[in-house]
């Protein structure tokens, strides 16, 4: 295992809710800037939400296709980042992905930018119609 390790992942119906959980060794999440990225078969990587590190104020970005649905949080004293999805809908499907990165800047304006130096090996999220 890496210093990232994602778990959550699952089968729900359309409207339904998870949390993805990614616990992190080695790196103590409150200094990093982490996030969350997906990829679904056959589609590009897509940066679905970010966390400044605690020193930035914790600021948080998210695509706009998740905005009002996902929310990105951390848990500084569980060493643990989450992603809680509500109102999931069928094109959510993907393979997510917990990202950590020294950089703030990755996780600024409106865009998770990509770049970001540490991943975990993935969550499944299937999510049927």
């Amino acid at each position: 295992q890496g210093p990232l390790v994602e778990s959550g992942g699952g089968l729900v119906q359309a409207g339904g809710s998870l949390r993805l959980s990614c616990t992190a060794s080695g790196l103590t999440l409150s200094r990093y800037c982490v996030g969350w990225f997906r990829q679904a078969p056959g589609k590009e990587r897509e940066g679905v939400a970010c966390m400044t590190s605690t020193s930035a104020d914790s600021t948080t970005v998210l695509t706009d296709s998740v905005k009002g649905r996902f929310t990105i949080s951390r848990d500084n004293t569980e060493n643990t980042v989450y992603l809680q999805m509500n109102n999931l809908k069928p094109e959510d499907t993907a393979a997510y992905f917990c990202v950590a990165d020294p950089w703030n800047s990755l996780c600024s304006g409106t865009k998770v930018a990509d770049g970001f130096q540490t991943w975990g090996r993935g969550t499944q999220v299937t999510v049927s119609s």
